[in-house]
């Protein structure tokens, strides 16, 4: 059955196409298994909750009739502005319109949230671009530019909001740079989601061509109820596509934990136990209460534009396993800079198990995908990255460079993880390509023209004096049981096939190398030089293998080769721009006479690469990989495979074209014709 819905009809009907309902929360009220709510364009300014799930066989969709035309939004808007002084302007809000949610005395807040940040969840916007909060109203009044966004002239138009307590409103100050705020387009988030079911289990639902955005959205770390805009809440096989998702104060779409009242946000409110020992506890009473593939997970998330968002463009711990997350381009994700601590990224997930994503255009982000804990079955492929660092002008002084070092950013930060980590077909282009606090990660067919980071370190916890080991689960092959714990060893990396090219860094970005070139803490060594070299010292499988020739057990006179680096295969590999190989490499084809140049060159129809790549990059390297060629992953025992258990012969590149002969040529490309082709 059709339901539809049209806020602009005269009034509300029964939801029929000549009666239509005018909010999407009346047709949510009523839709069953097989329905389809058709809503025409206009914004709906509500917090849509589903109060029923479909079935695999019957979705429940939810459809703009015109794509992007219906846009569901988490704010409303304001006309009655009070000037006070020179750019300066007040309202007042009445507080019956947050109901029981008040953004604007909800403090930003949860465990890895940094607390020296005072933000709120409420957000001012003015013509659909949000301003500055500042800590008080003088700060209003005479606004200093904060250099650590990535635009800090934005910075100046700024809010600060007081509560008048005996008329029960919210007073709001904003500077809005000059401009009539009664003239202009300005809203302020009011709602705390936009299209979120209350309950858990509302599964098999399609949410496709929708505008959403502006949304009071609360912090989401791995130990919390993760909510974003947009999310399953704990539910089965939502489908999430073709929808624009913006500005939503913490995260856009959350594929994340139902709540736990009993740990959510633990380590902040009760803090005799670490943030990494409530997260085991978390993911331990996941697994007694129905965390498991028939009830939660299979999410596709596709086609999406999801952007200016202040911590994550998608979300997820523990909800988002086996789902598939493509063609996506996400983009200004943190770049304000407003919020800060360790939950942020384009994508940030926990526990992606047999998660792939797949041709997604990650970029102008402080951090582009974040795999933290648990990557198994993972696999990344035919992804762009670009421009997840620093911006493009930002400048380094003494006086900024520790702030410079924690925004530093990379394309993929794998953390504690044991894999198997696949990342096969990528670009990666940004100044630091992966930050390497994990084993288990085999990298087949990218083009990789930034550093690796943080290789050997990044697994402990912060303590000083004492050993903090961060012992992380791995679970059965495909599935959620939880098989064993262990730290990590490092190492267990495969490179096939990989070009890595040399760029010349930015002279700002060259400064922060020089000032941290030996320096490493322990947490990043602060690498910018590309290729295989910082696994020079890991063992070949032959050299690991020979340790444990002889007794072993009990009767060994020496037990560290159980916790020694863990081997480090490499083959196939193309070294340009002075690039550098790891030592143990054999037949490594390296160049460093000539210059190669990388460029994204943006064009009407698409996204396309700018290289003499080609000219350099010899044909037919190395064999086919397969499966079969590389080594199972460690510590879970499994193989680099589809989610099925079937393999994977990489015999098609970026494109999809298929790669000619038992030799191939090595990078994402099957031949130079690919570089001409549209990437995004």
């Amino acid at each position: 059955m059709n339901i539809y819905v049209d806020i602009n009809a005269p009034f509300s009907g029964e939801g029929s196409k000549d009666y239509p309902f005018r909010s999407i929360q009346a047709a949510a009220d009523i839709a069953q298994p097989g329905d389809t709510v058709l809503v025409a364009p206009g914004t709906y300014r509500e917090n849509v909750d589903p109060k029923h799930a479909g079935t695999k066989d019957a979705r429940i969709t939810y459809k703009s009739t015109v794509p992007l035309g219906a846009v569901i939004s988490g704010a409303e808007k304001v006309d009655n502005w009070e000037e006070v002084a020179g750019d300066v302007w007040k309202v007042a809000v009445p507080n019956s319109i947050f109901g029981d949610y008040n953004p604007y005395t909800t403090r930003v807040a949860g465990d890895w949230f940094d607390a020296r940040i005072v933000a709120h969840t409420g957000e001012v916007y003015l013509n659909d671009v949000a301003l500055y909060e500042v800590n008080s109203l003088d700060e209003v009044k005479k606004p200093v530019k904060n250099e650590k966004s990535w635009y800090p002239e934005r910075t100046l138009y700024t809010w600060y909001a007081e509560q008048d307590e005996e008329a029960d409103t919210t007073i709001i100050y904003a500077n809005f740079q000059g401009k009539d705020p009664n003239k202009e387009n300005v809203e302020i988030n009011v709602r705390e989601n936009c299209f979120y079911p209350q309950q858990e289990g509302i599964g098999y639902i399609t949410l496709a061509g929708f505008g959403v955005t502006k949304a009071a959205t609360q912090w989401a770390p791995p130990t919390a109820y993760q909510e974003g805009m947009i999310g399953p809440h704990w539910s089965k096989g939502w489908i999430i596509e073709d929808c624009d998702v913006s500005h939503s104060k913490c995260s856009g779409i959350s594929l994340g934990k139902y709540l736990q009242p009993n740990n959510n946000n633990k380590w902040s409110k009760w803090k005799y136990k670490d943030g990494t020992q409530t997260e085991r506890d978390a993911i331990c009473q996941a697994s007694y209460e129905g965390w498991d593939k028939e009830h939660v997970g299979s999410h596709i998330i596709r086609r999406n534009h999801i952007h200016d968002c202040g911590q994550t463009g998608i979300v997820g711990h523990l909800g988002g396993v086996f789902s598939t997350i493509e063609d996506n381009d996400i983009h200004d994700i943190n770049v304000r800079q407003n919020l800060a601590g360790a939950e942020i990224g384009g994508i940030k997930m926990h526990a992606a198990i047999d998660v792939t994503y797949r041709h997604n255009h990650i970029h102008h982000c402080t951090r582009g995908l974040w795999l933290d804990w648990q990557a198994q079955g993972t696999r990344v492929t035919q992804n762009i990255f670009d421009h997840n660092s620093l911006p493009n002008d930002f400048k380094t002084t003494k006086d900024n460079l520790g702030d410079l070092l924690s925004g530093l950013g990379e394309d993929i930060w794998i953390e504690v993880s044991f894999g198997p980590t696949l990342i096969d077909n990528n670009l990666f282009l940004s100044d630091r390509s992966i930050r390497f606090a994990a084993q288990g990660v085999a990298f087949v067919h990218n083009l990789i023209a930034g550093s690796f980071t943080a290789t050997g370190r990044g697994t402990d916890n912060n303590s000083v004096n004492l050993p903090s080991n961060r012992f992380t689960p791995y679970h059965e092959i495909h599935g959620t049981k939880v098989m064993g714990f262990m730290t990590i060893q490092h190492g267990d990396n495969k490179f096939y096939n990989n070009i890595f090219v040399q760029q010349h860094l930015r002279p700002e970005m060259q400064k922060i190398a020089d000032a941290m070139k030996g320096k490493p803490d322990d947490w990043d060594d602060y690498n910018f030089e590309v290729g295989t070299k910082p696994f020079t010292d890991y063992p070949t499988f032959e050299e690991w293998d020979k340790q444990f020739d002889g007794y072993c057990g009990i009767y060994a006179p020496n037990s560290d080769h159980y916790y020694s680096h863990l081997p480090v295969w490499a083959a196939g590999n193309v070294y340009l721009n002075g690039a550098q190989a790891t030592a143990k490499e054999e037949d490594p084809y390296v160049d460093s006479k000539d210059q190669v140049e990388l460029a994204l060159e943006k064009r009407e129809d698409g996204l396309y690469l700018k290289t003499n790549l080609y000219d350099f990059v010899p044909e037919k390297t190395d064999g086919v990989i397969s499966t079969k060629k590389i080594a199972m992953a460690f510590e879970p025992e499994e193989k680099y495979e589809n989610p099925d258990g079937t393999p994977i012969t990489f015999n098609h590149d970026f494109f999809g074209n298929h790669r000619d002969g038992v030799k191939v040529t090595a990078g994402p490309f099957a031949s130079e014709k690919g570089v001409n082709n549209k990437l995004f």
